[in-house]
Formats: C-alpha cells, structure tokens, sequence
C-alpha cells in the first residue's frame, strides 16, 4: 500500500483504554482503518479485581495490563498517553493539552469516576474504587489503621481505628466489606500483640432495603447472612448524612471510624460538555440506536458514558460486558462504513447475568431463570475473572496467588506505601531521629542480636 493510500484511511480516535475503548480497538485493528487510542494512564485496568488490591489480596501489577503491549502487534492502532480536555465537533479533533488529534470518527469511551451526590468535599475523607490510586490509598488506611490500633494509648482512639464504615451495598459495597472481615479475621489475626484484629467493627451502610438490589431478593438475603457471619453489621435504609476527618454520621448516630470507603455511586465528568449534549443527572449520553450522538453520526459514546436504553425504563448496565460489546458493535459500524455499507441493525444489548463474590466459598450468580451460591458459584466466580483477565501471565500470577491464599489464609500483597506514614501518625517530625527523641513502648525491646 503507498502512502497516499495510506492518508486516506479514516481515522478513528478512541478515548479511553477501558473494557470498551479496548473492545472497540481490537475490533478494529486488521481493519481499513488507522486507529488512535488516547487514555490519560499508560494501562488498561481490570476493575471489577480492584477491590482485592485494595485489600492485599493483589497487587496493582496483577489487575493492570500496559496498553502499549496490548497493541504492540497491530500496525494500524497508535497509543498516546494524554488527557483529554476537549473535542471541537466542527474540525472534528480531539485537544489532550497541546496535541491536537483530528478524527473521522469519535469513540468516547470514558468510563466513570465516583459521585458523592453534591457532597465532593467527602471525596478525601471516604475514598471510592475507580483507579488503580485509589486501591492503594485505601489498602494504605486499612492495613494503617491496625497498626496505628496497636500503638494507640488511648482506648477510644484503639477502637476508633478498628472501626470500618463502607458506605452502599452494592458489588464494590458487598466485595469490600467481606474482604475487610476476612482480612481482619483470618489474614492478621496472629500478627499483632496489643489488639485481637476479631475486635474490628465493619459497618455496611445501604440506603434501600437489601443489599445487591440487581440480584433476586433470595441471593441479596444469602449475601447479608454471610457478611453477618463475617462479623460485619449491615445497616439497611440507612443514609451517611456527614464525613469528617473523626468518622462518619450514620443516620442520627455519630461512628467514630479512621477508615470510610465510598462505594454509593458513580457520575460522568465533563463529556456533555465535550460534545454540547444534555446528560441525565449521572453525566451520561443518552445516544441512539446505533450508539451514536444525536445529530453526530461520526461521534460514538459507550460504557459507562453512555446511558443506552434497555429494559423499559431501565438502561444498560454499566458493568465490562456491556462496555464490550458496544463497543465491539461501534467498531461493525464503522467497518460497514468504510465498506460502504448499510449499518448494521440497532445494537441490542445481551445479558450474560450478574456474578458477586461476598466472601471466601461464597459467591452468587443470576444468570436468568438459573441461580447459584455458595462454594460452587465462588469457584465459578473465579474462573470467570481469571479468563478475562489481559495477557496470559496475570491470569496464572492470579490463579496462584489465589490458590496460595486459598491453602493457607494469608494475604501475600500487605504493602502500606506512601509517604512515611508511621512517622507522621507517631510524632509530628517525619524522623525522629532528627529532633533526637524517640517514642517508648509500652513493652521492653526485643532484643535481635548480641
């Protein structure tokens, strides 16, 4: 092919690495067609395992995949690390800083960021599960607040730090709450003196009247008895009505808690402005049949980004097989338009059913009339995460570690990283060394050598 040919290829731009930006490139890659991937991280994240990072089951390494390696074998798709700050429909380019990338056909695929319903000043105080940052943050303050519970000398201030609230009951909600109980009752139990890590309080606050409200009542109702047996105290109806920096106001009651996690929802910044389209109040695009923007024909939106009617009133969910498939279904409209085809039919989403794991031996699955829980659907759970999983050396580091952690109750990925955070928490000098003065114990130095 010369180059003149090749300067007439359509290009096609795709913002975002996620399960749908992802779907739609590879869709494309063998075809007519030049493909740009923008994403402002230099890895595709598998989400739906980041909560077990966050919790030191995994590590970051074993949940992400560089996009650059992903694509490293299709000539025609080029990878940029950027982050979008806007699209000019008009000249049809997408600004990432100074570059500016033209397009002939636009693929948003965004994904979403957390939504603390107007309370954004929250944001610091209970952190959410989007991004590989914010796992380690809260694995940082999870595995923080036992040791900070270890060298407390105040009895409040010791229970304030074993106190977890993990605020909304659904999959994140229900995955990091019987995480944290397994963490506390099995994987630390024996690793400290001062405190039983048993003692750690685990509030689960849901605003409806179940927990996993996507699921039939009969497995949201398995759910709550098995965090029960966890130790962890689900509280239904219930609102979070404050964050501070002290622990959170749980309906009318005060909770004194040095770990809040924020599981309750989700929003869509900034692409309604992008393309000068009304959002609902989640953010997201309300598209056409064939998933594009009103008016746009060349500007697809997907994913989370996109709210695409489904079921009545409801719409598609926001989970990676949905993502998938629209955009492996943008990628056949643009395929028939460069063929000069007639587009294909309107894209019809396929529901493959809803999978949750609550704790170990005990996950549930919905798939239509089928229903499972238990050891079974925990086992099913895990080969279905395993076989998604990017490359072929994660999806084995996963399954050893899970099998190593299975046989012997540890947790192999306990890292508390950050900036000195013992100094800062033990004393206001970041080295005591430096101001010549040092912290006593409550019990004698061990003695290590001679």
């Amino acid at each position: 092919m010369t180059e003149n040919a090749k300067a007439v290829r359509p290009h096609v731009v795709i913002i975002g690495a996620g399960f749908g930006g992802l779907a739609a490139a590879k869709s494309l890659a063998k075809a007519p067609v030049d493909v740009t991937v923008i994403d402002k991280r230099n890895y595709h994240l598998f989400q739906p395992l980041l909560y077990q990072v966050a919790t030191a089951d995994l590590s970051p390494a074993d949940v992400a995949w560089p996009i650059r390696g992903i694509f490293s074998s299709y000539s025609n798709v080029r990878v940029l690390l950027g982050k979008v700050t806007g699209v000019d429909l008009e000249r049809r380019q997408v600004r990432a800083g100074d570059l500016k990338v033209g397009y002939d056909h636009l693929i948003v695929a965004t994904g979403a960021l957390h939504s603390y319903f107007g309370k954004d000043e929250w944001a610091p105080l209970a952190p959410g599960l989007k991004r590989i940052i914010d796992a380690t943050e809260i694995r940082k303050r999870i595995l923080l607040a036992f040791e900070r519970a270890e060298t407390a000398e105040d009895a409040e201030e010791q229970r304030r730090q074993l106190n977890f609230v993990i605020v909304g009951g659904g999959p994140t909600g229900v995955e990091m709450a019987g995480a944290i109980g397994e963490l506390a009752n099995w994987a630390l139990a024996k690793d400290f003196n001062a405190i039983n890590p048993r003692d750690a309080r685990i509030l689960l606050v849901e605003g409806t009247d179940r927990l996993l409200g996507a699921f039939p009542e009969e497995l949201s109702r398995y759910a709550e008895r098995v965090l029960e047996k966890l130790g962890v105290e689900i509280l239904l109806n219930t609102q979070v009505v404050d964050c501070t920096d002290k622990g959170a106001l749980v309906g009318e009651t005060f909770v004194p808690a040095a770990t809040i996690i924020w599981a309750a929802g989700v929003a869509v910044p900034d692409i309604g402005g992008w393309l000068g389209v009304e959002t609902d109040r989640a953010g997201r695009v309300p598209v056409q049949p064939d998933l594009s923007v009103s008016g746009r024909p060349e500007v697809f939106v997907i994913g989370d980004a996109a709210m695409v009617p489904w079921r009545g009133e409801l719409s598609v969910p926001g989970i990676a097989p949905a993502a998938k498939q629209e955009g492996r279904y943008v990628a056949d409209v643009i395929r028939a338009e460069t063929a000069g085809k007639a587009r294909p039919a309107p894209f019809r989403y396929r529901h493959f059913g809803n999978l949750a794991t609550i704790g170990r031996n005990a996950a549930i699955i919905d798939v239509g009339r089928f229903r499972l829980k238990g050891w079974l659907a925990w086992w099913i759970w895990g080969i279905a995460h395993i076989y998604f999983l990017i490359g072929v050396r994660a999806p084995i580091l996963v399954a050893a570690q899970w099998f190593w952690a299975y046989l012997t109750f540890r947790k192999g990925a306990r890292l508390i990283t950050g900036l000195e955070p013992l100094f800062e928490h033990i004393g206001k000098a970041a080295d005591p060394a430096a101001t010549g003065t040092e912290r006593r114990d409550r019990r004698p130095t061990r003695r290590t050598g001679p």
